[in-house]
């Protein structure tokens, strides 16, 4: 069986001025990427849907949901955040952005999708229950997983982030569910300045000093990772998929390289195959510079996939 690959040219429209960071390019590099590597070959492609006010609402407070959609602008920017700002494209590409993570999950649980990646932007994962941060306006991959937990009726669904920055978004949606367990690596002192001290029990924060490196990495998730996973049993796999911790990126400074996304994606391929059928749901995050960032998705779709 083929894994999903869902994207959508709205994606692309996106954008919050110029020399932003989080600019449309980032779509671009990746797909070339792929499709230079081959491993759009071993994919099928989707276009992700608009995600719907309900769906959204299982994530976000459902004001949140509408104040959101009502402040977007016809013309110009209008600026949420001193790091965030909607165009006027802004709104129907966050709404692909969380649609593709519920296409993701429909595809995966129905089992007409190995996996699936969702190569959509804005990210995601400091959005949080009733707040905009960090260029993310909804939280994407909790609005999947509470489409699996709540229309599926899932019981265990695993949230893994490996984002150079914490997850403060999906941590403010999750803390305190049961039914989630969610593990972010992150590095310390970067926005938004919080994840050290986990805010419930099934969260399993690991805050990494500056240039901790490949090593550091690894033990994390083989000594607090994996125990946790393996003793929680999902029945399906999430990833916040951010490449910025590459040390190409000068978003942050731990210093992985794509090598280090391989092996995580390998280590979380092998815990799904365990528990659940290896089912994988990943949805892009960050990652600023488009030649790392293009490499490190490359070896991380490579693993997720299962390709040669």
């Amino acid at each position: 069986m083929l894994s999903a690959y869902i994207t959508h040219a709205d994606c692309a429209r996106h954008e919050m001025g110029p020399q932003h960071p989080e600019c449309p390019e980032r779509l671009a590099a990746i797909n070339d990427m792929l499709l230079t590597k081959g491993l759009l070959d071993y994919m099928v492609p989707y276009d992700a849907p608009l995600a719907t006010e309900e769906q959204l609402s299982r994530a976000h407070s459902a004001l949140y949901v509408q104040e959101l959609i009502a402040s977007a602008p016809k013309e110009g920017y209008h600026q949420l955040d001193p790091d965030t700002a909607m165009n006027p494209f802004t709104l129907p590409a966050a709404l692909r952005a969380a649609g593709a993570a519920v296409m993701a999950t429909d595809l995966v649980i129905k089992g007409e999708a190995a996996s699936a990646f969702c190569c959509v932007r804005p990210p995601g994962h400091h959005a949080e229950r009733a707040a905009t941060m960090g260029f993310c306006f909804f939280n994407n991959v909790a609005v999947g997983i509470r489409h699996a937990l709540d229309v599926h009726g899932l019981q265990r669904v695993a949230l893994i982030d490996f984002d150079v920055h914490h997850g403060n978004g999906s941590e403010d949606i999750f803390r305190g569910d049961e039914r989630v367990l969610m593990c972010s690596i992150f590095e310390k002192g970067l926005y938004p300045f919080n994840g050290e001290d986990a805010t419930g029990p099934n969260m399993v924060n690991v805050g990494l000093p500056t240039r901790s490196g490949s090593e550091a990495f690894r033990e994390a998730v083989t000594t607090q990772w994996l125990p946790a996973l393996d003793q929680f049993r999902p029945e399906l796999i999430y990833i916040s998929a951010g490449f910025d911790a590459h040390r190409e990126d000068d978003m942050g400074n731990l210093g992985l390289v794509e090598a280090d996304y391989a092996w995580v994606t390998q280590q979380l391929m092998e815990v799904a195959w365990r528990h659940c059928k290896g089912r994988v749901v990943s949805c892009l995050e960050g990652g600023y510079v488009m030649s790392p960032l293009a490499r490190s998705t490359a070896a991380h779709v490579r693993a997720l996939i299962g390709a040669d």
